[in-house]
């Protein structure tokens, strides 16, 4: 008996790891377009005034982390508030968002980040700079874990 086992133990070993190997997720095209299209929908809710909406991009948790202006801000609440501060929830003094995806590379089947450019329009100041931020596969979908934005320098 222990020397069947013995010898059917590989070929058992092998179908686990191809049985395991088949239903590890990995990271696809639609996973790329369902980031892009949470981007663009955050766009179009910021354009229309609605921060409520922008923020249903971002993971609601006390996890996550939004760095800007030089302070590193943790948790949604707070994330929210600070946009609210910047910014209030008029399309009139939070400007027409813009964004440029530079790159967007995977981190595993259920992880990305994102580099690219953001613009404000329509402000008495218009204001640009740069992003990076990482997503997370969850069970609601994607969503921004952590944001590191930061601002042109001003001319």
């Amino acid at each position: 008996m222990t020397k069947r086992f013995l010898q059917a133990l590989p070929c058992a070993l092998v179908a686990l790891a191809l049985s395991c190997a088949s239903v590890t997720p990995t990271f696809r095209t639609s996973d790329r377009n369902a980031i892009t299209t949470l981007l663009d929908e955050q766009r179009v809710a910021w354009n229309r005034g609605d921060i409520s909406a922008f923020m249903e991009g971002y993971a609601h948790n006390e996890e996550l982390v939004f760095t800007s202006g030089a302070q590193i801000r943790r948790g949604w609440q707070a994330t929210h508030d600070r946009y609210l501060e910047r910014y209030g929830t008029n399309s009139s003094t939070m400007g027409t968002l813009a964004f440029e995806v530079i790159d967007l590379k995977s981190l595993g089947a259920d992880g990305a980040v994102m580099l690219g450019r953001w613009s404000l329009a329509d402000l008495p100041e218009p204001a640009s700079g740069v992003f990076t931020i990482v997503f997370e596969r969850r069970p609601e979908g994607w969503r921004i874990v952590h944001d590191h934005t930061s601002s042109d320098p001003q001319s």
